[in-house]
């Protein structure tokens, strides 16, 4: 039976197998030294990205904040993941699970009806990576290696926001909450010791460079620049150090408009205003999280005939777009999306190839590392289980023998029959099995169970014992 971790209140009771396997339960339904029978666990990294979807199934794929909480407990609830995180960005929309492994066709189910897209739309985009594999991909998304942009920091802080939002919605256990950590670790170890993060480059800059190819003196440009969030921010100081002009910054909330205006002594005002800004802009870039178009083709084609039909420059960085695709249809309007960016950013990419080899490296050794610990994990419940049972069959003999010494029995005796009790029940078990795994051709078996008891010196290997029966 699969029970999620809804909060605090229940208690996460763990079981590791040969691979890992976590269940929660509640305190009582699940004994705390029961072994796992089985590698019931499996890490799951499922999504689109830019590199396997257009911008425009990208947008309809991506979760707003205002979605994840209750899409999450929606995921946990009607597929049999159960640990869940959602990293939804520009590029990219992936489910981070642990569950089963026998449920990424109803993962796929779930996010097809949730987006109200069709199974086979999805399914031609989408890719699934599984255990060492999912660990692999998300050091490597943290770390900027699988980003439009190589080495690009913002992912980082993206990936902590959706670790930060499946704990606030308790769709994060102890394994995926480990992984989490060990992402965040290796992908700190990536920017410190690779120069992956040198030469800014971004979405942003890439951006900001291709204006600077369209307009060959930005001192005379003036920039719109619609939303205020991290990489609207990125643009502002890109253009100030370019000395751009002047700057508007156009926001849904005046405040947060003027809070990043001031930084760069620009302007700020409301998205209703931004009609009356296009006239005097040439460069406009948006990226906002709204869910309709901020800037329509009518409102252009107003303002490019109030500008005598001089060209405007627009970059449109969000998903969902923020300008209507009709805008690009216009003589006057040069309008890029996150995916025509590619060409200014691999110009821009050639001095951090060298360090990705190097931040490969690392992440290899991080999600070897990290599914080595997860395993050592596994034997955890085996070798407390094999110890009690030692324990009691200990007892058992000890009890024995202080019969025997209080009815009068030589110590020597007693010791001599304790020594020798004790050894054939701790023998008899796996003796019985040793001897079943060699009837059965079990040779593999027979030669871990060599190396588990340190048997290989002076025993013949279970290979030349099977090689020399066969002769």
């Amino acid at each position: 039976m699969h029970l999620r971790l809804l909060g605090m209140s229940r208690v996460a009771i763990e079981t590791i197998g040969s691979s890992g396997c976590s269940r929660f339960a509640e305190v009582g339904q699940l004994p705390a030294s029961t072994p796992c029978q089985r590698s019931c666990m499996a890490f799951i990294a499922l999504g689109i990205n830019h590199k396997t979807a257009s911008v425009d199934v990208r947008e309809r794929v991506a979760f707003t904040p205002e979605q994840l909480v209750e899409a999450l407990q929606q995921l946990c609830q009607r597929t049999s993941s159960r640990e869940a995180a959602i990293l939804s960005t520009c590029n990219r929309s992936e489910l981070y699970l642990e569950q089963d492994g026998l449920g990424v066709d109803e993962v796929l189910n779930w996010l097809a009806t949730y987006h109200r897209l069709s199974l086979d739309e999805l399914r031609a985009c989408a890719y699934i990576h599984t255990d060492d594999e999912a660990v692999r991909h998300m050091m490597r998304v943290a770390s900027g290696l699988d980003s439009m942009v190589l080495g690009e920091p913002q992912i980082l802080g993206q990936m902590k926001s959706a670790f930060a939002v499946a704990r606030e919605a308790g769709t994060l256990g102890p394994l995926l909450g480990r992984l989490f950590q060990a992402t965040f670790s290796t992908a700190k170890t990536v920017r410190t010791d690779t120069a992956i993060g040198e030469n800014p480059v971004s979405v942003a800059f890439a951006a900001v460079s291709l204006a600077k190819q369209i307009f060959a003196d930005l001192h005379r440009s003036q920039a719109l620049l619609i939303g205020a969030g991290e990489t609207i921010s990125l643009v502002a100081r890109h253009l100030h150090d370019q000395g751009i002009k002047r700057i508007v910054v156009a926001n849904r909330t005046l405040e947060r408009a003027s809070s990043l205006a001031e930084q760069f002594g620009a302007h700020a005002v409301l998205l209703s205003e931004i009609p009356d800004e296009l006239v005097n802009s040439d460069i406009v870039i948006s990226s906002t999280a709204s869910q309709l178009p901020i800037l329509g083709k009518g409102a252009v084609e107003r303002a490019l005939k109030q500008r005598k039909h001089k060209p405007i420059f627009m970059v449109d960085i969000a998903v969902p777009r923020d300008i209507e695709p009709e805008v690009g249809e216009l003589d006057d309007v040069y309008l890029y999306t996150v995916d025509d960016l590619h060409e200014v950013i691999e110009e821009n990419l050639k001095s951090r190839q060298g360090a990705a080899q190097a931040a490969e490296e690392l992440v290899s050794v991080g999600a070897r590392d990290f599914m080595q610990r997860l395993r050592e994990l596994a034997a955890v419940d085996v070798l407390k289980a094999y110890r009690q049972q030692a324990e009691r069959l200990r007892d058992d003999e000890l009890n024995k023998a202080l019969r025997l010494l209080a009815n009068g029995s030589s110590p020597e005796e007693v010791l001599a029959q304790l020594a020798r009790g004790l050894t054939n029940k701790l023998l008899h078990a796996p003796s019985v099995q040793l001897k079943k795994f060699s009837a059965d051709g079990r040779v593999d078996a027979l030669g871990v169970a060599q190396e588990l008891f340190a048997l290989d010196e002076g025993v013949p290997s279970a290979s030349s014992q099977s090689g020399s029966a066969n002769q």
